[in-house]
């Protein structure tokens, strides 16, 4: 693990309990996210294995199982899975680095990661989602979610701890563009303004893509493209 992942990890110990205080429930007050989880549930449920990659407390993961979904998180934290653990008793979490993901190709038929690349420089995403599309199976479905904009953010305090992080926003035409360059096919894009009170007040991009399946295969979209 590189020194910048290691430091990532160890911010994310050290706030672990009061990211899950304030988070846990978030999907509550987020009904566009909870409409699009369902749009996802609806394509994976019963294909397979599906990981929420970048769990933290394991809030999409427990909303992802309770709809059915064969589901597990991982995340860099230890700390984070840990309470991941015991607020969501039965459901699987592991520990993994999203930069290095320790499996075989073709494992998953679904990837969920919220807010998780935005902790990764601009050059490390491309092969990061190369390795994202590598334990996709042909047809998975990927749904990634990130914070629009261009700057660069370091913290050193964060929910009254003292830490380092840097955060990435991302404009759209980059990721898709990153996207592309890893090999993995855009299905949709759907954006919005923040939810005030809730969030960072930061506009917010979610983005569908897929591994390319076989040409003599079909792959079903339970949404229609005009939705947003």
């Amino acid at each position: 693990m590189t020194a910048d992942r290691t430091c990532l990890q160890a911010a994310y110990d050290v706030v672990a309990e009061r990211y899950a205080e304030l988070y846990h429930d978030e999907l509550e007050h987020k009904p566009l996210d909870r409409a699009l989880l369902d749009r996802f549930v609806e394509a994976v449920r019963g294909q397979g294995l599906v990981c929420d990659l970048g769990c933290g407390p394991g809030q999409i993961t427990r909303y992802l199982h309770a709809r059915g979904v064969e589901v597990f998180g991982m995340d860099l934290s230890a700390a984070m899975i840990a309470i991941a653990r015991r607020l969501s008793p039965g459901i699987n979490f592991v520990q993994g680095d999203l930069a290095a993901i320790d499996a075989a190709d073709g494992t998953w038929s679904g990837i969920v990661t919220f807010y998780s690349l935005i902790h990764l420089p601009r050059s490390e995403l491309v092969p990061t989602l190369r390795g994202l599309r590598r334990v996709l199976r042909p047809g998975g479905l990927l749904l990634l979610a990130f914070h629009l904009g261009e700057q660069n953010l370091h913290l050193d305090e964060w929910l009254g701890y003292r830490i380092q992080v840097d955060v990435c926003f991302f404009r759209r035409a980059e990721i898709e563009g990153f996207l592309a360059q890893a090999g993995l096919e855009i299905e949709e894009v759907v954006e919005r303004d923040p939810y005030p009170e809730v969030e960072y007040q930061s506009r917010r991009a979610y983005l569908f893509a897929r591994r390319p399946a076989p040409l003599n295969r079909t792959v079903t979209r339970p949404w229609r493209e005009d939705v947003t």
